[in-house]
């Protein structure tokens, strides 16, 4: 078997937490390159995974035996990283938010086209097995009409995630541009829009900086949502819960559906019959301890690359999402309903 060989630029919590245990698991993957602006990150993962260290991702792009490339840097480096590797004919899984503006995530879809090369983004919540199960209640009618829902995504902080603590470039405006709505929020606008199946076309956000002292970004919102349908609901994303919350609540008109909000059963469905149905699918991936599972991300990728496949994320969904969070930014800024 040919395997498919990977280059990961930056080799921080989300490759040593993900990526890497990911593709080193993966039957078909053989990790060749490493790149981190820290030596010693980049030489101690080489060494750990027998591959090449770099310090500049442009070195590591020019290595003609790599065949994809997991973007796992800062947020603001995503676009310019992704673009340089789709123009060195590498297909690239990024995490998210994709980019930090729109305009650098439509020049990254078009890089992608230009290449011929896979792009698509780290949305790990379209993976979770009590998401998709929810997508197919919805998909064939059994829960009748969405009319609403709420979600939620929090923890602690990523002081007790990144590695570099409470230095964290998290927290810095200029490397993350956005904060808790970036790192958290644009995954659950993501899933939301995997679920319903719709489009948001509405958004009206309070975004504030409330419980991280170090931070010069968001650390906590609360969104409302509309989609082109009239479905409504909220989305919030925090940096101050002391317990990690990822849960979503779909209310329609047969039932209501809960996603992730019981420790044992991950999707709930409560019938307008008063009759409960409950559903053990495995859990969801969390930074909390014992948390760190196959996410489905990199096998998904690989998949793709290997059989020439359209992925379930691709980069004009990352920018759908991307635009609900940038448009909850605006939002709270303006103290007006966006248009999205």
């Amino acid at each position: 078997m040919v395997k498919v060989n990977v280059g990961v630029i930056g080799c921080g919590s989300i490759a040593q937490n993900r990526h890497f245990p990911e593709y080193q698991a993966h039957g078909e993957t053989n990790i060749i390159a490493v790149c981190d602006i820290a030596k010693d990150r980049a030489d101690a993962a080489a060494q750990r995974y027998d591959a090449q260290a770099y310090t500049d991702y442009i070195e590591l792009l020019k290595n003609k035996d790599i065949d994809v490339v997991s973007v796992c840097t800062p947020n603001y480096l995503h676009a310019p990283i992704t673009i340089a590797a789709l123009e060195a004919g590498k297909h690239v899984l990024c995490e998210k938010p994709m980019a930090t503006s729109l305009k650098d995530a439509e020049k990254m879809n078009e890089a992608a086209a230009k290449s011929g090369k896979i792009l698509m983004i780290g949305h790990n919540q379209r993976f979770v097995p009590s998401h998709q199960k929810a997508k197919k209640l919805i998909e064939s009618g059994e829960i009748g009409k969405v009319y609403s829902f709420r979600t939620a995504f929090g923890h602690s902080g990523p002081e007790t995630w990144s590695v570099d603590g409470r230095n964290s470039w998290f927290f810095k405006k200029d490397q993350a541009v956005i904060g808790a709505m970036g790192d958290l929020g644009v995954h659950k606008a993501d899933l939301l829009r995997y679920v319903l199946g719709e489009e948001f076309v509405e958004v009206g956000a309070f975004v504030e900086t409330s419980a991280k002292e170090q931070a010069d970004v968001d650390d906590c919102a609360a969104c409302i949502l509309r989609t082109g349908s009239g479905i409504i609901g909220t989305l919030t994303a925090s940096w101050s819960y002391a317990k990690e919350d990822n849960a979503t609540v779909i209310y329609a008109e047969k039932g209501v559906l809960r996603l992730e909000d019981d420790p044992k059963y991950s999707l709930i469905m409560h019938h307008l019959d008063g009759k409960t149905e409950n559903f053990e699918l495995g859990g969801i991936q969390t930074n909390e301890s014992g948390g760190q599972h196959d996410s489905g991300v990199i096998s998904h990728f690989i998949k793709c690359v290997v059989n020439n496949e359209v992925p379930l994320v691709t980069g004009i969904e990352g920018l759908h999402s991307l635009k609900v969070i940038l448009g909850a930014m605006e939002s709270s800024e303006s103290r007006q309903i966006v248009r999205l």
